[in-house]
């Protein structure tokens, strides 16, 4: 994995090493040859995947909620079969699933993913179970000067990062502007608003799209590759052995019994569902269990931010350096880092520790990140009341963990209401990062149906009007109860 993801991928590998244990012992260290018999253990194959990646892997609704299809869902649910345990499914992002492995979170990965050396290097591999090449999409308007690979030098190319696609253009097109994305369906857009003038992605996926676009026209890379390049593997920890031969033989019956045809004939009736009807209502349910998602990170996120800002700011108030410095390093520390990174260290540096699911660590990356703002902004308003009123609640002979409670905090809250109503906005909005790792908001929904519906532009505008929605209702409460707190 290249790119910023392989910077993520080392740092977050260092940090846990380094910070949390000395020594790097994630699952992908410590898994032998009875890596397999821990799994049969457990009675479960955890599986890393990003479910926007059609034919290899998507969603689809049958009526009866979302559920993962293609060609890899397909594929795993027969090694489920096969080793005797059920299946777990973790959706997160393409940049996260090889990191998910490595640190213990899935027991394997897969996505369309390409054995590189690069890759070798930090995860197994099973044997490849798909061939199948790499390509171009061009716009059909685009496709009148760019018809061939051989035309592409010198011309904007758009891949996502981290994949082989990505090192592939920047190695062979020195002359042409590369723009990485994280998502395939964001490409598309850029591809279709003209941001980009070719879009390099794998041919079956390439297939997938001008299948259900009408928009768009494929053509084939001029790419020279080995087997390893043109194939798609499952990758699962490093030294896991008998996991890595159990995954073999399923993937050695499948290709016997010639089932991989058939897995691509479900996943493009499958897709055929999802394009029948595309209109955002019928999508309904997607958003609504976004909704419902970003609403709870939220509100558990705002309580927990605003106890740990409390503490925050009396302990940075303090004048024992015991207490003052660790909350200063804690405020430095958490502001001078992007929240991707709190997420990320959260989810699968503490995996290490404890495994915690996607939609915990989320709901305690955002709180320990909005708790550092708000324990500022308390702070601030603890220095705003006037100091007479510390003399007067001394003078009641109130202590001053009293003056603080009844006195000091109450006048504090009121003063900075408008800078708290702020940041409770702002969590809404920054929660939206959680989607990386899995956690089905409003934006991983919003990726879902872009994925599923070849529809770019009307998910984004649904999305940004539910959170319109959401934070203008805030707005209206949050003016109400200051307006409120002003004839008090």
């Amino acid at each position: 994995m290249q790119g910023w993801q392989q910077c993520l991928k080392k740092i977050l590998a260092v940090m846990v090493a380094g910070v949390m244990l000395g020594v790097f012992t994630s699952t992908s260290a410590s898994a032998d040859d009875d890596s397999l018999q821990k799994i049969k253990d457990q009675g479960v194959l955890r599986v890393a995947l990003s479910p926007d990646y059609p034919p290899f892997e998507f969603q689809v609704n049958h009526g009866q909620g979302e559920e993962d299809v293609g060609l890899d869902i397909d594929i795993i649910k027969k090694i489920a079969k096969d080793l005797g345990v059920k299946l777990e499914i973790e959706n997160m992002s393409f940049s996260s699933v090889l990191v998910a492995v490595e640190t213990g979170k899935a027991d394997i990965a897969i996505g369309g993913i390409n054995p590189t050396p690069e890759r070798k290097q930090s995860v197994d591999f099973s044997n490849i179970y798909y061939n199948g090449g790499q390509a171009f999409l061009v716009t059909k308007a685009k496709y009148k000067q760019l018809k061939s690979a051989k035309q592409l030098n010198g011309h904007t190319i758009g891949t996502q990062t981290g994949t082989l696609q990505y090192n592939l253009a920047k190695q062979r097109y020195t002359k042409s502007k590369l723009v990485g994305m994280d998502k395939g369906s964001d490409l598309v857009l850029a591809l279709k608003t003209n941001k980009i003038e070719a879009m390099g992605v794998e041919k079956p996926v390439a297939e997938a799209y001008i299948q259900n676009d009408p928009d768009l026209v494929m053509f084939q890379s001029d790419y020279d590759l080995s087997s390893d390049e043109t194939g798609t593997a499952i990758a699962a920890p490093k030294g896991s052995t008998s996991l890595v031969a159990a995954m073999n033989q399923s993937i050695d019956q499948i290709k016997k019994e010639h089932l991989i045809s058939k897995y691509m004939k479900d996943a493009a009736k499958d897709m055929k569902t999802n394009t029948v009807d595309t209109s955002m209502l019928h999508y309904w349910n997607y958003f609504f269990k976004g909704f419902q998602y970003t609403l709870l990170i939220s509100i558990l996120a705002v309580m927990g931010g605003v106890i740990l800002g409390v503490v925050l700011a009396l302990m940075k108030m303090s004048h024992f350096k015991i207490l003052s410095w660790p909350a200063i390093s804690y405020i430095e520390i958490v502001r001078g880092t992007p929240m991707m990174v709190q997420v990320l260290l959260v989810y699968f540096g503490l995996g290490v520790v404890v495994n915690l699911p996607a939609l915990t660590a989320g709901i305690i990356a955002v709180t320990l990140n909005s708790a550092a703002y708000i324990s500022e902004i308390i702070r601030g308003g603890i220095l705003s009341v006037d100091k007479g009123q510390r003399e007067a609640s001394q003078s009641l002979g109130l202590s001053h963990k009293d003056a603080m409670r009844f006195v000091i905090l109450p006048q504090a809250f009121k003063n900075i209401w408008p800078a708290l109503g702020n940041e409770f906005i702002a969590i809404i909005k920054e929660s939206s990062i959680v989607s990386i790792i899995g956690v089905t908001d409003l934006v991983y929904e919003l990726n879902v149906v872009r994925a599923d519906t070849y529809r770019g532009v009307a998910p984004i505008i649904v999305v940004m009007v539910v959170y319109f929605l959401m934070t203008f209702a805030l707005t209206r409460g949050l003016n109400y109860l200051e307006r409120k707190m002003k004839y008090e």
